[in-house]
């Protein structure tokens, strides 16, 4: 099952949600909430898998709510308006539900859900080649070799890809880090990630991968050239 708390200043949204819910025989309803400053505070205190999250509020908007949120927590916006999709792509979240929606869109999202979830509960076999990255309301799977560099942009990585759109992925620098092979990957500055095999060359402490140039960090120094003479 998967836990969830769904926010959303109409009781009517809320009631809908509660009864595809139950319905759907994958997802346990916690609690619902009209203020989002109680839900958020809920949310702290009680973690839960997924949050159903209205984007329109009048004391807060869904856009700011989820900055607050845990970001494994799993987002799903349900809102009347769709010129917020953009918003929600940029935020990771795993689906939009417009409303109103039906019952099969909302399992179409719940499934979506339950995917995402267990990618990140399984385990990769060692010698692992790729990363699986929740990204444009996708699971993105990432080859290594195909990573130029990572971004670090505040509650945000860039995943730099050849030839293609960065993909944006909302997760830490710390966890990204995590789920790349240390003796490939890098962490050279607060803001960057780079794989030892693309760098072209280092001059006065910058870092140049193809026409990208990268700074080294004071902190990071150390650690990177020894690692880079090795």
């Amino acid at each position: 099952m998967i836990t969830a708390i769904a926010i959303d200043d109409e009781p009517p949204a809320l009631k809908v949600i509660e009864e595809f819910s139950a319905e759907s025989g994958i997802i346990e309803l916690q609690k619902t909430f009209t203020r989002p400053s109680e839900g958020l505070k809920h949310l702290r205190k009680f973690p839960v898998d997924l949050l159903f999250l209205d984007i329109q509020m009048p004391s807060m908007t869904g856009i700011d709510l989820v900055r607050e949120v845990p970001k494994e927590v799993m987002v799903i916006f349900t809102t009347a308006h769709s010129e917020f999709a953009v918003e929600g792509f940029n935020l990771s979240a795993i689906d939009y539900l417009l409303k109103p929606f039906t019952y099969e869109r909302f399992m179409r999202a719940v499934n979506k859900a339950e995917e995402f979830r267990h990618a990140g509960m399984r385990k990769d076999p060692e010698g692992t080649q790729h990363l699986l990255i929740r990204a444009n309301y996708s699971l993105v799977k990432v080859p290594h070799q195909e990573i130029l560099y990572v971004e670090g942009l505040d509650d945000y990585i860039k995943i730099h890809l050849p030839d293609r759109s960065p993909l944006v992925a909302r997760m830490t620098m710390k966890n990204i880090l995590e789920k790349l092979p240390s003796r490939e990957f890098i962490r050279v500055h607060r803001s960057f990630i780079v794989p030892l095999s693309k760098i072209e060359s280092v001059r006065n402490k910058t870092i140049s991968i193809g026409d990208v140039k990268i700074p080294i960090g004071l902190s990071y120094e150390e650690n990177f050239f020894k690692n880079f003479r090795e």
